[in-house]
């Protein structure tokens, strides 16, 4: 009797541990929807805007009735930009009983968590990884941003059609996936537009405090404009750093310098005139940008940047894809993520980063940047 006691006992316990398992599809009653960015650390910045343009989605979406009734759970993990710490992010999510993943936010941690999410079976949308690396050979992967391809080849366009006499110097780092793909681009494509690049400067991780050399040989050269396809991190050093040794070309970086603004004691009036290629402002005069910026300003006392907005996409983007789908959380999470990798693919969609956004076959999607200047603190347009 104490065996068959014991017996049955191994058994509910095994049947519980089970059903906690997989608790996520107890009822049906919510899509779990996780999110992976640095909310410490460096790129603090952008991981923070994210989650908080995510979260206003989701509170927008079950304040409405949910997706076809279904209410979204939404949790963010942090990775401090760091890979290994992104993957670690990635399990406690799929612990968690993740249906769908946000993130990660930047680029190498997204190299990384595509490979386990494509093992996996999970379908997941990046806000702001454009390293085409992030989607390539990983069909359930998609991005919201557009690539450092585009980035880079949009860069060179823009400057070409209005600064076509400018001398330009490049200053990239050259251990990062991010960096390096912009600036590759943007030289090939400066080379076809006849751009004349006349210096080059790289730097590091461990280098990224002190810019006098980089920005010393770009002086000799005579360049009057500097590409800066880098974070807004070591940007920053380089605005403080040229302001020192009054040198004063026009700066002209890409989506990784949003959030400059609201750095932790840097002093804006470095950054005026300096010019961005990026999908969102928020000085968008539409009704739904106007009220995205005041409800953000609300909940957190600062103008939303464009990682904001590109979390706020990734989560209606997905919506919008579930609906398309018919999805249910019937499905297995490969069934769902199966499902919703068709869905984008026939998705034309509508945010705040871009009109009637589609996605190919590599998860790659179909917008491109405009440019805007800072001007009194604030991002205001630069025209065409």
């Amino acid at each position: 009797m104490k065996r068959i006691l014991a017996l049955m006992l191994a058994v509910v316990m095994c049947a519980a541990i089970l059903v906690g398992c997989n608790s996520k599809k107890d009822d049906g009653s919510t899509l779990r929807i996780g999110s992976i960015g640095p909310v410490t650390g460096d790129a603090a910045i952008y991981g923070q805007a994210v989650k908080n343009g995510c979260q206003i989605a989701v509170d927008e979406i079950n304040a409405a009735g949910g997706i076809n009734g279904i209410k979204i759970e939404y949790q963010f993990q942090d990775d401090a930009n760091v890979s290994e710490t992104a993957v670690n992010a990635y399990n406690k999510l799929m612990d968690w009983g993740m249906d769908v993943l946000v993130g990660t936010v930047t680029t190498n941690p997204c190299i990384s968590v595509s490979t386990e999410i494509n093992k996996d079976r999970v379908f997941a949308l990046t806000p702001s990884a454009s390293s085409t690396d992030v989607t390539a050979g990983k069909d359930n992967m998609f991005q919201l941003c557009f690539t450092d391809p585009n980035q880079g080849t949009g860069s060179a366009t823009y400057i070409s059609a209005n600064m076509a006499d400018k001398k330009i110097a490049i200053i990239y780092r050259n251990d990062d996936a991010y960096s390096q793909g912009i600036r590759n681009t943007f030289v090939a494509e400066a080379k076809n537009k006849n751009l004349n690049v006349v210096y080059e400067g790289t730097f590091n991780k461990d280098t990224a405090t002190d810019f006098t050399v980089q920005l010393t040989g770009a002086k000799a050269a005579g360049a009057d404009l500097i590409f800066l396809p880098i974070y807004y991190q070591p940007a920053s050093v380089i605005f403080a750093q040229a302001d020192a040794m009054g040198y004063d070309p026009i700066f002209f970086g890409v989506d990784g310098m949003d959030g400059i603004l609201t750095m932790k004691n840097f002093d804006i009036k470095l950054a005026e005139g300096v010019m961005v290629l990026t999908p969102f402002s928020a000085d968008a005069e539409d009704e739904r940008t106007q009220n995205f910026v005041k409800e953000y300003q609300k909940r957190h006392g600062e103008v939303p940047n464009q990682f904001a907005a590109d979390g706020y996409d990734c989560i209606y983007a997905i919506k919008a894809a579930y609906e398309k789908a018919g999805a249910n959380q019937d499905m297995s999470t490969e069934e769902l993520c199966d499902a919703l990798v068709k869905a984008m693919k026939e998705l034309s969609f509508d945010g705040l980063t871009g009109k009637a956004m589609t996605w190919n076959d590599k998860g790659e999607v179909n917008k491109m940047p405009t440019a805007v200047v800072i001007k009194d603190g604030k991002y205001v347009s630069a025209g065409k």
